[in-house]
């Protein structure tokens, strides 16, 4: 049985993706799709699996190596007969995908000190995220590694505690809280909260972070330390339009598939965005430069058991309400199944929050970086509302618009959202 080559399957528009971590050894017997290394791209972490069942013959790849489509990540003895190419020798790193056709503006993180791995984050405008710290030498495990990275620390700084002077996660964070110790008053640096041994109080217990959290935990952080976030609030009466929409969804339901109001909010935004170009921009690599963006790509933060996930709809402007239902159908079902690709949380122009289902009557929702705004909606309300002769009853529903003060005025978030609420109140501006 000869060895072939397992190589790293379509992974979107993402071209020298760090490797994080190798999950086999050589000589390692797997089934189909178990994962055998884990990928770090700027946005999310991914794992390679096998195509078909096997045994692990050696890896081609090492921690901190960058990889693209197509290249070799290990040689396989495959039971299934994977059609892969003839196993070849190892290379220092691996060769760069095909090229692909770029997109009409890079979506990246203003922020050039970033680092790579958070859910809906990218490095600095237009420049590759970088790939983690390889720091050769050190006597780390790859999950020490990877907090390293995640901590931005230095292990070729840490002295290790551990055996055989083993860098420990307990040596990370000893090193996280000697550099906020450090940081001079005043300055960038931003203390830690000090650390608290909660037993003495009572019981507890200490959980894991799923991996999503800590990948998107730091992003919003970073979102939330650099733009001046301001919130506008309105109301728009959706009384006719949801009316309309529970006529849609009726006949949706036998077709297999739900029309919500999320797929007007889609709608509504894309139109606000032309007549608001502003809000579908993002600042350029220098901070005085705006690029401003023809396409109209909509992330929609969804709320999952293991965190948030922004997917994008891509090409809003181009869809209707139904065939914009049934994406959002399909996007949901790929994030219960958990085949969400990279391909499919990139590129977003601007994103919408819906707490809809939940409750509440306002938040502030957190921009999406480099994004400029983010529209954010609560759940729908029957208020009296006064028509010149009485009171009548409407259904309310509140619109809460975060932007970019450096960015985007008061004035011009006010405009954005009552016009954002005369669209919606008007069934015919979205239909047409």
């Amino acid at each position: 049985m000869s060895a072939t080559e397992v190589k790293v399957p379509d992974i979107g528009d993402f071209k020298n993706v760090p490797v994080i971590e190798i999950l086999v050894k050589p000589g390692d017997t797997v089934k189909a799709d178990d994962p055998l290394v884990a990928l770090e791209s700027d946005k999310a972490t991914m794992e390679v699996p096998a195509p078909s069942a096997g045994k692990v013959v050696s890896i081609l790849v090492k921690i901190g190596d960058k990889v693209s489509q197509g290249s070799a990540i290990v040689t396989m003895e495959s039971e299934g007969g994977a059609k892969t190419q003839p196993a070849s020798k190892p290379a220092a790193a691996a060769a760069p995908a095909p090229a692909t056709t770029p997109a009409p503006a890079p979506v990246v993180d203003a922020e050039p000190s970033s680092k790579a791995g958070q859910p809906g984050t990218r490095p600095s405008m237009g420049l590759p995220p970088p790939g983690p710290e390889d720091f050769g030498g050190v006597h780390a495990s790859p999950a020490v590694r990877r907090l390293a990275r995640e901590l931005e620390v230095d292990l070729r700084k840490v002295p290790g505690t551990g055996e055989k002077g083993r860098v420990t996660k307990d040596d990370v964070k000893r090193a996280v809280a000697g550099k906020a110790a450090a940081a001079p008053a005043g300055g960038f640096g931003i203390p830690e909260i000090p650390t608290q041994d909660f037993s003495k109080f009572g019981p507890i217990e200490e959980k894991p972070l799923s991996r999503l959290k800590k990948l998107s935990g730091p992003h919003l952080h970073r979102a939330w330390l650099n733009i001046p976030h301001v919130t506008h609030t309105d109301e728009a009466d959706i009384t006719e339009l949801e009316d309309y929409r529970k006529s849609l969804d009726k006949g949706a339901k036998d077709k297999g598939y739900r029309v919500t109001l999320l797929s007007f909010l889609l709608k509504a935004s894309v139109a606000c965005l032309k007549e608001f170009p502003t809000f579908n921009a993002s600042l350029g690599p220098t901070k005085d430069t705006l690029i401003l963006k023809k396409y109209y790509n909509i992330g929609v933060a969804v709320d999952t058991p293991d965190g948030l996930v922004v997917p994008v709809i891509k090409d809003v402007n181009a869809k209707g309400i139904i065939e914009l239902s049934k994406e959002l159908g399909e996007i949901s079902q790929k994030m219960r199944d958990g085949k969400i690709t990279p391909a499919d949380i990139s590129g977003a122009t601007f994103s919408i929050s819906s707490l809809g289902g939940i409750g509440g009557t306002s938040f502030t929702p957190i921009v999406n970086a480099p994004e400029v705004a983010i529209l954010g909606v609560v759940r729908s309300e029957m208020k009296p509302r006064w028509d010149g002769k009485d009171f009548k009853p409407r259904l309310m529903l509140p619109l809460c618009v975060s932007y970019d003060h450096r960015i985007i005025d008061g004035a011009l978030a006010a405009r954005f959202t009552r016009r954002m609420a005369d669209i919606l109140g008007d069934v015919r501006e979205l239909v047409l």
